[in-house]
């Protein structure tokens, strides 16, 4: 990995040299992998309770990473949203670690564009080459396969950073 990434509080990252650590893959996967099963819950994040996908990708980072830096401010369930700012992808290189496409592997953040124009408004996070978990409306938290159609979606990638308590 050698592709240069914007973050790292606005300084350039080379992530194969980046000086915010990198929170472990297998982590981040085996830490996802609890919410299995939770069902979907608009604008919650409580394992086993209910959680939507940014309540997801929340609860990972308490997990993995430790409380979370700011509340998170009431947000629309419109997936067709278009406007002039990624609010979701500018929020995530704040506090996470962004990556180019083709460093997209096992524990990355992944932001999908769910409609052609509209900004990126639903999360996941890779497990495998081709899985990935995510909660989902009426399915709750599940694991699958990464079709030809999901990829073509993802429109931005970030990394977990490490706990500074590690």
């Amino acid at each position: 990995m050698n592709d240069v990434s914007v973050g790292n509080g606005g300084r350039q990252c080379i992530v194969s040299r980046c000086t915010r650590a990198i929170a472990d893959p297998v982590l981040v996967v085996a830490t996802a992998r609890l919410w299995l099963g939770t069902p979907y819950h608009d604008q919650a994040s409580q394992r086993g309770v209910g959680c939507d996908c940014l309540g997801l990708a929340r609860g990972v980072w308490r997990d993995v990473v430790g409380d979370e830096p700011f509340p998170i401010p009431p947000y629309s369930r419109d997936w067709g949203e278009t406007g002039p700012h990624e609010v979701l992808a500018n929020a995530a290189a704040s506090m996470l670690i962004p990556i180019a496409m083709s460093d997209v592997g096992p524990g990355a953040l992944i932001l999908f564009r769910m409609a052609p124009r509209a900004i990126a408004k639903h999360v996941g996070i890779r497990t495998t080459p081709d899985r990935f978990i995510h909660s989902y409306e009426r399915l709750g938290v599940v694991e699958e396969i990464l079709t030809p159609t999901w990829r073509r979606r993802i429109a931005f990638a970030f990394m977990f950073p490490r706990s500074s308590n590690i």
